[in-house]
C-alpha cells in the first residue's frame, strides 16, 4: 500500500502497520546503530553550519531544511532520549520529545529526496562528523518503519524477487548473447571456473550495453579468464541506498559467494559509485573477516592495466573536464587513478571549479535519480554542475560512474543541453592501440 501527501513534503508508506508500530520499528533500529562512533558524532556537533555550504541541495535552494545535520534530527532525538549519558533524566523530565510519525514522514523527504550520501558535508565538518554515514544509518530505521519513497521501495521489492532491479538472473544469458551480437564481442556467462567475476549496473543490461561490451573487449584483449554469472551479476546494491540491510547483505553475498564458488580471485565492479561503497567497503562486515576475493572498481582496473602496459591506448588529445563521482573519489579514494587514465588518453585536463575530493555531487546519487518526486531538486543541482562544466570550455566531459552519467543525461535532456557525457571505460575501449 502506498499513500502520498498533497503537501510539498510528500511521503510514501509501505505496508499497513499502525503508526505506533512504525515508530517503534524506527526507534529500535535507530538505537541499534548507537555504538561508540555514532555517539561521539552525535555529541560533537557544535551547530556551526559549515555543512550547509557543502550541500548541493542547500546551495542551490537556500532552504535551511536542507542543512545536512538537520536531516538527522529524529536520529539525534532518539539518541538523546535512549542512549546518551543523560537519557534517563531527559526522559524523566520530558526535555526532548520522542519522534512521532509526523516527524518521520517529514524527514523522509530530507533523508531520501534531498540527500545523496555524497559525503561532502562530512569533509567540511570541523568536528569530523561523518554525516553521510549517519544518514545511511538513519535510513535503516526508515526502511524498518515502511517509510521509503515508493519508487525506491518498488526497486527493493524487485531486487528481492530477482536479485537485480534490472532482470531475473535466468534472463542474463539471453541479454549477454544479444549484447554480444550487437557489439561483436564475446561475453562469457556461467563458466564453472574463472579468475575474474565481472558484474554490471542495471543500465548496462538495458540501454547502456555498450559499457558491458567494452569491458568484455578489454578483458578479452588481455586474455583474461573471466565470466558473468546468473547467481551474482548486479552490483548496484539497492539495499545499500534504501536502508534495507537484509537485502544489502544478500546482494553482496551473491557476488562474493559466486566468485568463491568458481575460484575467482577478483570481483570487477562496473562504473557505478554505490556499487563500490557497498561491495568494497562494507562487504567484510557480513563475513567478519578479510574477504576471500579482491573487489576492484573499473577505474582501478583500467589504471592498473595501463600502468602495467597490459593495454595501451591511442591519444585522443584535446581538452577534457572530469566529474568526480562521490562514492568513487571522495569516499573511495580513486581521484589520482582517474586522472592517470585521462592523461594516458592524451587529454589536457581542465578541472571543474570544485573537483577531486571537493567535487559537488551530480545530484542523483543515493537513489535520488530513481526518486521521481526529487526531480526538481535534481534539476537545480544539474544547473550548478552545467555552469561549472561550461566554464571550463573543455571539449570532452567525462565521468567514471554510470549513475552520474544517467543523471547528467536526464538533466541535459530537461535543459536542452547538447554536451555529451562520456564514459571513461568506453573511451578506453574505443581507443585501444593495436
Amino acid at each position: 500500500m502506498s499513500t502520498a501527501s498533497t503537501t510539498p513534503s510528500a511521503f510514501d508508506r509501505q505496508g499497513s502497520e499502525s503508526d505506533k508500530l512504525r515508530i517503534d520499528a524506527a526507534m529500535h533500529s535507530f538505537v541499534s546503530e548507537f555504538g561508540i562512533t555514532t555517539a561521539l558524532h552525535m555529541e560533537s556537533c557544535v551547530r556551526c553550519g559549515q555543512c550547509a555550504q557543502a550541500c548541493h541541495f542547500y546551495v542551490t535552494t537556500g532552504e535551511a531544511k536542507y542543512t545536512p545535520i538537520y536531516k538527522l534530527e529524529p536520529f539525534r532525538r532518539a539518541y538523546l532520549r535512549q542512549t546518551s549519558p543523560f537519557a534517563p533524566l531527559i526522559r524523566a523530565l520530558g526535555l526532548i520529545k520522542k519522534p512521532g510519525i509526523a516527524d518521520l514522514e517529514q524527514w523522509q523527504e530530507l533523508l531520501y529526496d534531498s540527500c545523496t550520501m555524497c559525503g561532502r558535508c562530512t569533509l567540511a565538518c570541523p568536528m569530523g562528523i561523518d554525516i553521510a554515514e549517519l544518514v545511511k544509518e538513519a535510513r535503516h530505521g526508515m526502511f524498518k518503519a515502511g517509510l521509503v519513497p515508493e519508487r525506491l521501495a518498488l526497486m527493493d521489492r524487485t531486487a528481492r524477487q530477482w536479485g537485480s532491479t534490472a532482470t531475473p538472473g535466468e534472463d542474463l544469458p539471453e541479454i549477454l548473447a544479444e549484447a554480444s551480437r550487437l557489439h561483436g564481442v564475446e561475453i562469457p556467462c556461467d563458466l564453472t571456473a574463472a579468475d575474474i567475476l565481472v558484474t554490471a549496473a542495471p543500465a548496462e543490461l538495458g540501454e547502456h550495453t555498450k559499457a558491458l561490451a567494452d569491458a568484455a573487449r578489454i578483458l578479452n584483449r588481455i586474455g583474461a579468464k573471466w565470466t558473468m554469472a546468473q547467481s551474482g551479476f548486479d552490483a548496484a546494491n539497492v539495499g545499500f541506498n534504501n536502508g534495507d540491510l537484509e537485502l544489502q547483505e544478500r546482494l553482496t553475498r551473491a557476488l562474493i559467494d559466486t566468485a568463491v564458488r568458481i575460484g575467482a580471485k577478483t570481483v570487477l565492479l562496473p562504473e557505478c559509485g554505490h556499487a563500490y561503497g557497498a561491495a568494497r567497503w562494507e562487504a567484510a562486515k557480513w563475513y567478519g573477516q578479510a574477504l576471500p576475493v579482491r573487489i576492484i572498481h573499473m577505474t582501478e582496473f583500467l589504471d592498473e592495466l595501463i600502468a602495467s602496459k597490459r593495454i595501451s591506448v591511442k591519444k585522443i588529445g584535446g581538452t577534457a573536464t572530469f566529474h568526480d563521482p562521490c562514492q568513487i573519489v571522495r569516499r573511495g579514494g580513486l581521484e589520482a587513478a582517474a586522472r592517470r587514465v585521462l592523461a594516458a588518453l592524451g587529454f589536457e585536463l581542465i578541472e571543474l571549479q570544485d573537483h577531486g575530493l571537493a567535487s559537488y555531487c551530480c545530484g542523483g546519487g543515493g537513489g535520488v535519480v530513481s526518486n521521481q518526486r526529487a526531480t526538481p531538486l535534481r534539476h537545480k543541482v544539474f544547473e550548478m554542475k552545467r555552469k561549472q562544466i561550461e566554464a571550463t570550455g573543455a571539449t570532452h566531459f567525462v565521468t567514471s560512474c554510470g549513475q552520474c552519467r544517467i543523471t547528467f543525461e536526464m538533466g541535459a535532456k530537461h535543459a536542452d543541453w547538447d554536451q555529451r557525457t562520456e564514459s571513461m571505460l568506453e573511451l578506453v575501449a574505443d581507443n585501444l592501440a593495436d
